[in-house]
């Protein structure tokens, strides 16, 4: 079977395949290799039963992880990064489908995750109270200190923009690397 007609209706260069199909084919006992491309931590703090952890920024370096012999669907918390490493990956396999809606479309489906992440904050948050305090912080300083200090608050706010319009966030990219976040053997 094709893995171009697991979703026929939706225009796209990436096979898709929506949650209730793929449920639905996994329960009947169809064979998918099923690719978490978040980080680590999102990863955590739920997946997919039977998905193992591949972050997008590895994906390339980690091609052979990936199996020839059964399709493999790419997914990540909305479908938009896994439409990215499809896009990456494509020239290497022919076999890649994207999760439509992703872990997020899975959950509000009530479908099962698997949660393995301790008490930390999730990364999201982590951006945002960063960033917020940023914009606090500049906007105080810039009233009671010195006017320039508003310029934090408009690196801030900028950073914010960037994230919101291009899904690339700086910040969440650091935080990724702290110590507190990574990954516990």
């Amino acid at each position: 079977m094709s893995t171009a007609t697991l979703s026929p209706n939706i225009p796209s260069t990436n096979p898709k395949v929506t949650v209730s199909q793929l449920n639905a084919r996994l329960s009947q006992g169809e064979r998918f290799q099923l690719i978490d491309v978040r980080s680590p931590q999102e990863y955590a703090e739920g997946h997919v039963p039977g998905a193992m952890n591949l972050p997008m920024d590895q994906a390339e370096a980690r091609i052979d992880d990936l199996q020839r012999h059964d399709p493999v669907v790419l997914i990540c918390q909305s479908g938009r990064r896994a439409g990215m490493t499809c896009e990456l990956l494509k020239a290497h396999h022919d076999g890649l489908i994207v999760l439509e809606g992703g872990t997020k479309a899975w959950i509000d489906a009530s479908l099962p995750v698997v949660k393995t992440a301790s008490t930390r904050l999730p990364l999201m948050r982590q951006v945002q109270i960063g960033a917020g305090g940023m914009i606090l912080t500049g906007t105080l300083l810039s009233l009671f200190a010195h006017p320039g200090w508003i310029g934090l608050a408009i690196f801030a706010g900028a950073g914010l923009f960037v994230a919101g319009t291009t899904g690339f966030c700086g910040m969440a990219i650091l935080l990724e690397k702290m110590p507190w976040n990574r990954a516990r053997s």
